[in-house]
């Protein structure tokens, strides 16, 4: 059994001891995924379950469904999170940053690169950017499908995916989305279909829990303190830092949401000029990862101190690091509270709810977005075949989307 290496040489008492893998393997997994995972956040969710569930069974469904009513109930990029969630928990925090590291280097590194080579391309009536589209309607839809099996198997749950579904779909914002989690809970804990037997697989308590609250003081003392900072100082380079890690704390949603708040932050005050934004948002739609290595390239293209080769860390930094801060300040606690009876039952609910909220994503924006013509239908079609039917991985579907678009806008 490998065991993850902890800081300063010590081991690293806050992963799981069962099933503990590298923090080696945690990168190699997360790369993957940092390298295939197109289609924005939502789908990356149908990404990380194939690779996490179901290619390398580091947690089951129920696990992961938990991990992801946290991150999502959390201000910030929720698949980011997610991951280093899972890496914390095969790999302790060493595993968590690998995990990050993997997941967020290779949109980072391409989009970075095209704001210094001043050279952001317009993809907007890009074929091949059609097809990424598609491939995550099929990503989104397979994840739905089997995580509805598996998470609301019984009428009164798959009653609760309907209704928060709707309810989505007729309140969309992220405050909604925290109210639906909310309400499954409570709907959950009044059904306690199942849940006062103890979980199939054993729930341990991950230590350190005086890092956790140490890490929870520290995003507060930053939330607060880094704007007293940057007007005592006067730094460019604080204030641009400060700007990002606000970003990355008040944002719920994650994503696309933070796009309105990231251009209040740098073009609004002159750091990035208007099309210059736009372009590097356009960009950000077709790379793999996260969404917020967006920030990268704004750091790489702002006017303001330090240099566009340095400047790239900063924003990065900023915005990601309250995810840190969050999910190991709370991961310990929430380990813990998902075992007791009362918990488990409201569990039961919330996994009904986060389905019923990716069904919601999936038909807007992922169906909406993506599927505007008759050939549209066809290849999100297909692609759903394949990945259900003939179980082919996901960069299969997400190349053969992309080629397929991309030859059918030329013949057009």
């Amino acid at each position: 059994m490998d065991r993850a290496p902890g800081f300063g040489g010590r081991r690293d008492l806050t992963a799981e001891p069962d099933n503990r893998v590298s923090a080696a393997a945690v990168f190699g997994a997360s790369l993957r995924l940092g390298l295939t995972s197109f289609g924005g956040p939502i789908a990356h969710i149908g990404y990380f379950r194939t690779e996490y569930v179901e290619r390398r069974g580091w947690v089951d469904d129920e696990r992961f469904a938990d991990l992801l009513a946290l991150c999502q109930a959390l201000p910030g990029p929720a698949s980011s999170q997610l991951g280093i969630a899972i890496g914390t928990l095969k790999a302790g925090r060493l595993g968590g940053v690998a995990a990050w590291l993997g997941f967020t280097l290779p949109s980072a590194i391409i989009l970075v690169a095209v704001a210094l080579l001043t050279a952001p391309a317009d993809l907007a009536g890009a074929g091949w950017v059609q097809g990424l589209k598609l491939a995550a309607v099929a990503v989104v839809a397979q994840a739905v499908l089997v995580m509805w099996r598996g998470l609301a198997p019984d009428a009164a749950r798959s009653l609760v995916v309907v209704a928060a579904a709707v309810l989505a779909l007729a309140l969309p914002s992220p405050a909604t989305q925290v109210a639906i989690i909310a309400a499954g809970a409570v709907v959950g804990f009044v059904l306690r279909h199942g849940a006062d037997e103890a979980p199939a697989t054993p729930r341990t308590s991950l230590r350190g829990q005086r890092f956790a609250v140490a890490c929870l003081a520290l995003f507060v003392v930053l939330l607060v303190g880094l704007p007293l900072v940057r007007d005592t100082l006067a730094n460019q380079s604080v204030a641009l830092f400060d700007a990002f890690y606000r970003a990355g704390s008040l944002v719920f949603g994650g994503g696309h949401v933070v796009l309105p708040l990231l251009h209040e932050t740098v073009v609004v005050p002159g750091w990035v000029g208007e099309d210059r934004f736009l372009a590097g948002y356009g960009a950000a739609q077709a790379v793999p990862g996260p969404l917020f290595t967006f920030s990268g390239f704004l750091g790489a293209s702002t006017t303001i101190p330090p240099s566009a080769m340095a400047a790239p860390g900063t924003p990065l930094g900023g915005i990601f690091l309250p995810s840190f801060l969050l999910v190991w300040g709370i991961l310990p606690f929430w380990n813990v509270l998902r075992s007791w009876t009362g918990i488990r039952r409201a569990l039961l609910g919330v996994n009904a709810a986060v389905v019923g909220l990716l069904l919601a994503a999936l038909i807007t924006p992922v169906w909406t977005s993506a599927v505007r013509t008759v050939s549209d239908i066809a290849i999100a079609g297909v692609a759903v075949a394949t990945l259900i039917g003939l179980r082919a991985p996901p960069i299969v579907v997400v190349v053969g989307c992309a080629v397929a678009a991309e030859l059918l806008r030329r013949v057009a």
